[in-house]
């Protein structure tokens, strides 16, 4: 939600500026263009002096090359990138230096303060101090645009007192200044002072001090407010008119006050002159119902009430006096019902095209909507509405495209007929019976969810002419049949979810070369045959898990050459035979996932299999730091705010001026890791999730200590093998581990202290082996229970009952003197010295002779160590 506001700002604030210079065509301000007319000298040494007091910082909103590095002395300065100058007399009266992420101190010295004929200055998004209570903006008598958005710190409001020193501002964006306080007085003196300001953004912004009542100050002279997050405490009025304005009535700014800590019931203060049309009040502390007058504010064309605790009921006659409503969103008020008593009266809703009523108290669908044929979004979904929806309840919404009814208890919709639908989410109902069949006038389908419900039948023929498909999510049903050959044939397809459902057959192999699959998840369901070919051909997938299956092949090798694939799970299956050892090096460059548990697999660990995993190797701290998700691209996470901004762009309007809730609808692509010995579903797959699970298979050999070089692997199961030698000590370089599980096997000798350096390791097995000695002690190893070591009857110390023998005492020391004890220490000495040579010689002998040191087989040196020769001739 934060990164859709970053947005909608900044898109909001260049259609202002745009605005702001057509509208202000004076001959100084149209000449805001570049001309050949030479700066002037003082101007440019004083934009290089300030370049030369800039340090450049780095972040992720800097555009790649900061403007202010192009700058050179040889060139005239106002055909500089960020810089506008006057075409008759050369002065510099505009400058853009917005996001180059720049640091340095804005002092009353400082040469930026030198440009005197400065118009408009933009330096949102950098990173500037104000050392002194006094600046410089007392020369910048004709200021009109000035944004400083996130362009620094202030600890304190004596920034204001410098804004009211430019008469002529226009527009003034301080949001995101972070330390900056505004308190009643001098919200006073800014509307007093400031009489030409027509939009002010002041988002996050501390104004707990400023009393709201006082805004009523500025509606005379601005178009557009925005005060979000301004950490207010305090209960909500509205402005409010009369149903019949007088004449003299001008259109209000949009009344924003979203993101604040408002609470009670909301009041009003009644405005006759005011025609107020915008209301934004969603996540605040809203309660009680919304007033009866509200529904009097006949010229509401955009309300947000979302996030708060709204009670009450609204009818469609409420609704219906609001004859220009556009938008309106009352989603999360879990206590907020919709009726639809009074559905006789003739509600057409005209101007209806954007309403969100999700995580309510709604128990029917609005049928009174059935006539709002300019709808294109209606989002009423994680409500309680159930049983059928039937055709003639939606048949008059002709333009809705977006449809959201999921999480109700909805058992059947139809959807024939609706041409303009592009996505529909219906997931998590109790839809029963087929699936809804789809004409083929519907090709603009793109989205189509339906997954968590009770649906029988096959997937219908039809379903393969909708070309226009991207996502098919029909997973947790009770579908049966064949996989129908053409879905392969939809180029455009990138997420299909057939997971948890009946069907059964062989996967087809029609995937079209150039095919856009990045998820394929048919996890779940009775398919045979071997992987098919034609995923060769989908160079962008990212995901595939075909597990608990009945798939019978050899390890896929040649899925190695799909560069972005990154979950690769086998799990559970007929999968047999040994993995290749001599992959390329460039083979599966961005593995994160691989599961081939539960299969057949036999032979040796791949140990250079492992050397090409890139993926689990020196993942960046950068990366790590990124909350992303495997399959999800960003663009689907999105994909709510995409359509609603493609919603808004069509209708020529802001975005910011909606404030719209929008939530993720991503497919989420969820896989089972083994973890604390149990099956854990992960719902979603971040990015830097790495494992590697190859438990229950028929491996031998060694642990390859190649595996200690995937130093950001978090999991690692191998248990249930014939794996052998002794754990390698290179498992310590894991310094990402939280799991390691290496129980049921037949690893022997001791534990590596090395292991103890793990310090996020939370589950350790190692049960069920032959290790032996002392239990390593420290750290994470302090936490482990004796269900980590069960089964290995040669270990001892914490935590079992088993005591290790304390170490042998050091020979004693003698003196020269005591020759009798010397000779006789000596002569034993002598004769385990010559039995030693004679035992070498004969071992080595053997070792020569067959080629087989059984010695380390049997454990016949642990013997000798010890001194068991008996053992040993035995």
């Amino acid at each position: 939600m934060g990164s859709l506001i970053w947005f909608s700002q900044i898109l909001c604030l260049s259609f202002m500026l745009l605005q702001f210079r057509v509208q202000s065509s004076s001959p100084s301000q149209s000449s805001l263009d570049s001309s050949p007319h030479l700066c002037r000298p003082e101007e440019r040494s004083a934009l290089l002096d300030f370049k030369s007091t800039t340090n450049l910082v780095d972040n992720w909103f800097c555009t790649p090359r900061p403007i202010i590095q192009t700058w050179n002395e040889s060139k005239d300065c106002c055909s500089w990138e960020g810089i506008a100058c006057d075409k008759r007399n050369g002065h510099v009266i505009g400058l853009d230096l917005s996001s180059n992420c720049l640091e340095a101190n804005l002092t009353t010295n400082s040469s930026l303060f030198r440009l005197e004929k400065l118009q408009s200055l933009n330096l949102a998004y950098n990173y500037f101090r104000y050392p002194n209570l006094s600046f410089g903006f007392d020369r910048w008598k004709s200021l009109t645009y000035l944004n400083l958005s996130r362009s620094g710190y202030m600890n304190g409001s004596f920034l204001f007192d410098e804004i009211f020193l430019l008469p002529k501002l226009v527009s003034l964006d301080l949001s995101n200044y972070y330390g900056l306080l505004l308190d009643n007085i001098k919200f006073q003196m800014l509307a007093h002072n400031l009489t030409e300001l027509r939009f002010l953004i002041l988002d996050y912004v501390n104004m707990s001090l400023v009393v709201p009542s006082t805004l009523l100050n500025l509606t005379s002279s601005l178009e557009h407010l925005s005060l979000r997050a301004n950490t207010w405490r305090t209960q909500i009025w509205v402005p409010m008119s009369s149903p019949a304005p007088t004449l003299a009535a001008t259109p209000s700014p949009p009344f924003d006050l979203q993101n604040n800590c408002l609470t009670g019931p909301v009041d009003h203060v009644e405005m006759p002159n005011l025609i107020l049309q915008e209301v934004y009040l969603s996540n605040n502390e809203i309660s009680g119902s919304i007033p009866s007058s509200f529904f009097d504010l006949v010229h509401l064309t955009r309300v947000n009430l979302s996030s708060n605790n709204l009670t009450g009921t609204i009818t469609p006659d409420m609704l219906s006096k609001l004859v220009d409503l556009e938008d309106l969103d009352l989603s999360n008020n879990s206590l907020l019902s919709l009726s639809n008593n009074g559905i006789g009266v003739n509600h057409s809703f005209p101007n209806l095209r954007f309403l969100i009523f999700s995580s309510c108290n709604i128990h029917k669908f609005p049928s009174f909507l059935r006539k709002a044929e300019r709808l294109e979004i209606l989002d009423i979904s994680k409500n309680k509405i159930s049983g059928q929806i039937h055709k003639w309840e939606i048949e008059g919404m002709s333009s809705l495209y977006y449809l959201d009814l999921s999480y109700n208890f909805l058992t059947g919709i139809d959807l024939f007929g609706f041409g303009n639908l592009e996505i529909v989410d219906l997931r998590s109902n109790i839809l029963q019976g087929s699936l809804p069949i789809l004409s083929t006038t519907q090709d603009s389908m793109q989205h189509l969810f339906m997954s968590g419900n009770n649906l029988t039948s096959v997937i219908p023929s039809s379903y393969c002419n909708l070309t226009s498909l991207k996502v098919l999510d029909l997973g947790n049903n009770c579908l049966g049949g064949k996989i129908p050959e053409c879905l392969g044939n939809l180029s455009d397809l990138s997420d299909l979810d057939l997971r948890m459902n009946k069907f059964h057959g062989i996967i087809p192999n029609s995937f079209v070369n150039g095919s856009r699959l990045r998820n394929l998840n048919l996890n779940g369901n009775q398919l045979e045959g071997r992987l098919p070919s034609s995923l060769g051909n989908c160079s962008e997938l990212e995901v595939l898990d075909v597990g608990y299956n009945s798939l019978n092949d050899t390890f896929p090798c040649w899925l190695g050459v799909l560069l972005r694939l990154k979950v690769l799970i086998l799990r559970s299956n007929q999968f047999h035979g040994a993995i290749s050892n001599s992959m390329p090096a460039f083979y599966f460059p961005q593995l994160r996932i691989i599961d081939v548990a539960q299969n057949d697999f036999m032979g040796l660990l791949p140990s250079n299999y492992f050397k090409i995993l890139k993926g689990m190797r020196d993942v960046a701290p950068a990366d790590k730091a990124k909350l992303e998700y495997i399959g999800d691209n960003m663009q689907a996470v999105k994909l709510k705010a995409k359509y609603i901004f493609q919603a808004l762009l069509r209708r020529g309007t802001s975005p910011l001026s909606r404030g719209a809730s929008v939530s993720p609808i991503a497919l989420k692509f969820s896989v089972k890791v083994v973890m604390k010995g149990l099956e854990v579903k992960l719902e979603r797959i971040m990015t830097i999730f790495t494992t590697i699970d190859f438990s229950s298979n028929r491996f031998h050999g060694e642990i390859p200590k190649e595996l200690g070089e995937l130093n950001s692997l978090l999991l690692l199961n191998i248990c249930h093998n014939s794996l052998s030698g002794q754990i390698p000590s290179s498992l310590g370089k894991l310094a990402e581990l939280e799991s390691l599980d290496l129980s049921s096997n037949k690893l022997e000798g001791r534990i590596p202290e090395q292991l103890t350096k793990l310090t996020f390791l939370s589950v350790l097995n190692l049960s069920h082996n032959e290790l032996v000695g002392h239990i390593p002690e420290g750290k994470q190893f302090s936490t482990f229970s004796n269900d980590s070591y069960v089964g290995n009857s040669g270990l001892c110390g914490f935590p079992l009952t088993k005591k290790c023998e304390p170490p042998r005492p050091p020979s004693p020391q003698f003196d020269e003197e005591d020759d009798s004890t010397a000779v006789f220490e000596w002569k034993f000495a002598l004769a385990g010295y010559g039995c030693g040579l004679v035992l070498g010689l004969s071992l080595g002998y053997i070792a020569f002779t067959t080629g087989k040191p059984w010695w380390v087989q049997t454990g016949a040196v642990d013997f000798l160590l010890r001194g068991d020769l008996a053992t040993v001739a035995s």
